[in-house]
């Protein structure tokens, strides 16, 4: 089904906790995933951000997701799922990275993750603890046949591309030699895909098309759409 995981907040431990961000991440049934944290609104309040400015992007990322579970103490003890994000394009490196936590559910719909980063505040290594919504994606508004997620990359040398619409969000990311773009778009009713965010660092990416074809019905997996002379494919529809 995919998951849309919006976070209400992160703490730097001993820091109190705070939402500087509107972080987004949406990931798809076969768990590849675009992650936006942009300084500005929170997303509960869904106003367009418009055109942003490098420095509103706090950290940008794509790629796919794992999980594993293992046991504290004794037999008998907690079971603790670990997740793993592996970073395919990262707007903070080039480098090919990860990044891990731990979970625990707080609720039928929130999640209290836990591990350790570079806090890019401080440059250290720090414990760290993030609360995420997760809400249930439904279908794509417009898109017969009941679909709800269709994944599109995007790779020529050193350029790489992702983009994930999943339910009433679309979120996608690029990195070339020229620099990173992002683009955010959330569906209002009588609105339609209204803009919530969007940097054109390296050059447009093809989320109009994108959406507009999905609408026709016609991005099954396989098919392509041209962005600034770049290949997207669909690799996943579900």
């Amino acid at each position: 089904m995919g998951s849309i995981s919006i976070r209400k907040s992160i703490r730097w431990l001993p820091d109190d906790a705070s939402e500087p961000t509107s972080t987004i991440v949406l990931t798809s049934p076969q768990r590849k995933f675009v992650d936006l944290r942009i300084f500005g609104p929170p997303p509960q309040r869904e106003i367009p951000l418009g055109h942003i400015a490098p420095t509103q992007l706090d950290w940008g990322i794509a790629g796919t997701s794992s999980s594993s579970q293992r046991q504290e103490g004794e037999e008998g003890g907690e079971t603790i799922t670990r997740g793993k994000w592996d970073h395919w394009i990262d707007s903070r490196t080039t480098e090919a990275v990860s990044d891990e936590g731990d979970m625990f559910p707080l609720d039928d719909t929130t999640t209290l993750e836990k591990g350790r980063m570079v806090n890019p505040d401080t440059g250290l290594e720090t414990d760290y603890e993030e609360v995420w919504d997760d809400v249930t994606p439904g279908v794509i508004p417009g898109v017969e046949n009941g679909v709800r997620c269709v994944v599109l990359q995007m790779e020529d040398g050193p350029s790489r591309g992702m983009m994930v619409v999943l339910g009433r969000y679309c979120q996608a990311i690029a990195r070339t030699d020229k620099g990173v773009s992002v683009e955010r778009r959330i569906y209002q009713d009588r609105v339609g895909w209204n803009y919530h965010a969007r940097l054109d660092g390296a050059w447009e990416l093809p989320c109009d098309e994108v959406l507009s074809r999905l609408k026709l019905g016609q991005l099954p997996i396989g098919a392509a759409v041209e962005g600034a002379g770049r290949r997207w494919e669909v690799v996943e529809v579900a």
